[in-house]
């Protein structure tokens, strides 16, 4: 039973940490997880690329024709690498479980970028025993995610030349990463109408409204020694940063979302956006939505109501009043 359970809540387990759950019991194998410090990606993935451009260029090749950033075959050394190696495996092993909720991917076009793929999973990392909330603010200005649902370098709505904000980020931060299609109870069943209806969460016109949220985001700086500006491509773009907010760009005006909130006008472009995510995450579906998807990835694929509803309760509360602790998630 225990080589089942290190299976699935680790990415490598040897004799010694199996020894330690049979004296000390699960419950002291997790505290003793929650406190080893992350191990992170971003550090590690420059190193390997460096020893890969050494041994490229001792066959005898010119650096001229190595990649001049990491990319993905770089990435996949590198999270293989932490992944079995590091010491917070439990860390390590909720980050990838997050990774298959709040998804990017290099099979896009940071294929070429994986120090901005590096920057985004360290963000999973950081916050795979943190907090939710924590963890949706900086997954919404990573460049990675920006780049990947097309909503870096959105622009506010030009009535004149009849374009409006990217709606990617907006749908998909509702649909995947917070409350899902329909409303839901505590226990993850779908809450119905009179009727015995579904009750859709959101519709077209939240979208659109959310799309507001999410425009005037790019780039931070350069990885040349150029200046960034508005409207700047990945090429040169550093993506081990998060977007920084350029104001003239951001729709301005209150924004109205989900059950009569409004996000009121005269804020910064970044008060909007920290508005709009913490609106989401208080939202009731948060905790059984996200909770049955971490149940799918960490134990088993068919969790029962009352499994989703004890861990979703832990979302809501862990005990101490606060909202989102993955640490009381996780145990």
């Amino acid at each position: 039973m225990l080589l089942d359970v290190f299976k699935r809540q680790t990415f490598r387990y040897n004799d010694e940490m199996v020894d330690s759950v049979v004296k000390s019991g699960f419950e002291s194998w997790i505290d003793s997880q929650f406190v080893i410090p992350p191990s992170y990606l971003l550090d590690s993935l420059y190193s390997i690329y460096d020893q890969s451009l050494a041994i490229w260029v001792a066959n005898g090749n010119s650096s001229d024709n190595y990649p001049w950033r990491p990319n993905h075959v770089h990435m996949d050394y590198t999270w293989w690498q932490i992944a079995v190696r590091a010491e917070d495996q439990l860390r390590q092993r909720v980050a990838e479980a997050l990774s298959q909720i709040v998804v990017t991917s290099l099979n896009s076009d940071l294929s070429g970028y994986s120090d901005g793929m590096a920057y985004f999973y360290d963000i999973l990392i950081e916050h795979a025993l943190g907090n939710y909330l924590d963890l949706l603010q900086d997954v919404t200005r990573s460049p990675a995610m920006g780049v990947y649902l097309t909503y870096v370098n959105n622009p506010a709505s030009d009535t004149i030349a009849m374009t409006f904000p990217d709606e990617n980020y907006a749908r998909e931060c509702m649909q995947l990463f917070t409350i899902g299609l329909d409303s839901l109870n505590l226990d993850g069943t779908p809450a119905l109408d009179g009727m015995g209806n579904r009750i859709p969460t959101y519709d077209n016109d939240d979208i659109a409204e959310f799309a507001k949220i999410f425009t005037g985001l790019s780039y931070a700086d350069r990885i040349d020694e150029f200046d960034p500006y508005w409207g700047m491509g990945i090429w040169s773009a550093d993506l081990r940063q998060p977007m920084v907010m350029y104001e003239s760009y951001h729709e301005q005006g209150p924004k109205y979302l989900l059950h009569g909130y409004v996000v009121p006008d005269g804020q910064t472009g970044i008060e909007d956006v920290e508005d709009a995510i913490e609106h989401l995450f208080n939202h009731p579906n948060v905790g059984p939505f996200v909770c049955h998807q971490l149940i799918q990835r960490l134990v088993k694929s068919n969790p029962t109501p009352a499994y989703v509803e004890a861990v979703a309760s832990a979302f809501n509360d862990n005990g101490s009043g606060v909202r989102g602790d993955m640490k009381a998630v996780v145990k």
